[in-house]
């Protein structure tokens, strides 16, 4: 059997949940997950030099100091560029809550790191930094719900 015509699949997109095309400097949920993804890409980068950096202090050590110094510089990212919500939610209540969210992300990372280093005692600081980001975009899911939903919330008011 020979094709004369390439077949086609005609299929339309639900507007509400992803726009034909999008706006990414607006507020429809799509372009703030492109900007989340770029301020956590940006954040994760903080997050591997401050680990790599603080590894010789102890590995936990040198994660809650990455952790820290990256959902500061993440919160901030947030709040102005990803949310533009800057005009509605205070530095110092994005830095609570989101700090909160963030807390979550710690606790999941700190038992990653240990179960690794009890699995692997030999893994480098630069792979552990790497596995621990790569398990941070799961948590990034969950943390873009969250701070969408109630942290930079469009109904919140300052």
């Amino acid at each position: 059997m020979i094709l004369t015509e390439v077949p086609t699949i005609s299929w339309a997109a639900p507007t509400r949940f992803v726009p034909a095309r999008i706006d990414f400097r607006g507020d429809h949920w799509v372009a703030q997950l492109a900007r989340f993804a770029v301020t956590g890409g940006l954040s994760n980068v903080l997050y591997f030099a401050v680990f790599v950096l603080l590894t010789d202090d102890g590995t936990q050590v040198a994660n809650v100091a990455a952790v820290v110094a990256s959902t500061i510089a993440a919160n901030e990212l947030h709040r102005r560029v990803s949310f533009q919500a800057s005009d509605r939610v205070h530095w110092f209540a994005a830095q609570v809550e989101g700090g909160g969210v963030a807390l979550v992300g710690l606790g999941i990372s700190a038992a990653a790191i240990a179960m690794l280093q009890m699995s692997v005692p030999s893994i480098s600081a630069a792979a552990l930094a790497l596995c621990t980001i790569a398990l941070s975009g799961v948590i990034g899911g969950m943390r873009f719900v969250a701070l969408r939903g109630w942290v930079f919330s469009p109904a919140r008011a300052a």
